[in-house]
């Protein structure tokens, strides 16, 4: 069952780094990913419900700095639909970033959970988006890291539970799920994954066009 965005809602979308997408340096607060693509695919096609779109993540944020601005970037916004997507800063590539700090899986549930109860109680529609990681092969740079294919092996033991999570979230709290993880790994089977996401983490424009598709596809 989709969400019915009626004229006059408000949007929030709000995570780390995928959905920021230097929403700071952008006229509209949106940024130039997939919440962009979505506001503007949604004007097109209907012109007649006119609605609010905001985009509150930020670069590097793992859950728990989420929590720290959860009531004045989400919450005081009093939203109507809440779309969410963290997890790759929680996961282990962090660990060689000598300022980083991996969390533990429960510690990310109980987080991620935090976020989302007070949402449910005032019944908000949830969007829940699996954090993900492309298999790019050779030695990539994401940030001031430079890491090679045995280490984002390591991420991917540390992100598949927490993938797991988001997933068991998104059934407790009656949420919509966009099964990132798994639509970006059928793209590169036929494409490649560079096509997607040139460091296997941040989206290309196609990599943002995807996400902004199977968004609308939970929306009417």
């Amino acid at each position: 069952m989709t969400i019915t965005l009626r004229p006059g809602s408000t949007v929030m979308f709000t995570g780390d780094s995928i959905t920021d997408c230097r929403r700071h340096d952008s006229e509209d607060g949106l940024g130039f990913g997939y919440p962009l693509r979505v506001a503007g695919a949604w004007a097109l096609r209907h012109p007649d419900r006119p609605v609010t779109w905001l985009n509150t993540a930020s670069g590097g944020h793992k859950v728990m700095d989420l929590e720290t601005r959860w009531r004045s970037d989400v919450l005081d916004a009093r939203p109507d639909v809440v779309s969410i997507l963290v997890g790759i800063n929680d996961v282990g590539w962090h660990s060689y970033d000598p300022n980083g700090h991996v969390i533990p899986v429960e510690d990310f549930a109980a987080g991620y959970d935090r976020l989302l109860a007070p949402l449910a109680e005032s019944g908000a529609d949830l969007i829940l988006i699996e954090p993900f990681l492309l298999p790019i092969r050779g030695v990539i740079e994401v940030g001031p890291v430079r890491l090679d294919e045995t280490d984002r092996e390591k991420w991917r033991t540390d992100l598949d539970p927490k993938i797991q999570v988001v997933r068991d979230l998104a059934r407790r709290y009656d949420a919509h799920l966009l099964t990132a993880d798994s639509m970006f790994t059928e793209l590169t089977a036929t494409t490649g994954p560079e096509y997607w996401a040139a460091d296997g983490v941040h989206p290309t424009p196609a990599g943002h066009a995807a996400l902004a598709t199977a968004w609308l596809r939970l929306v009417a």
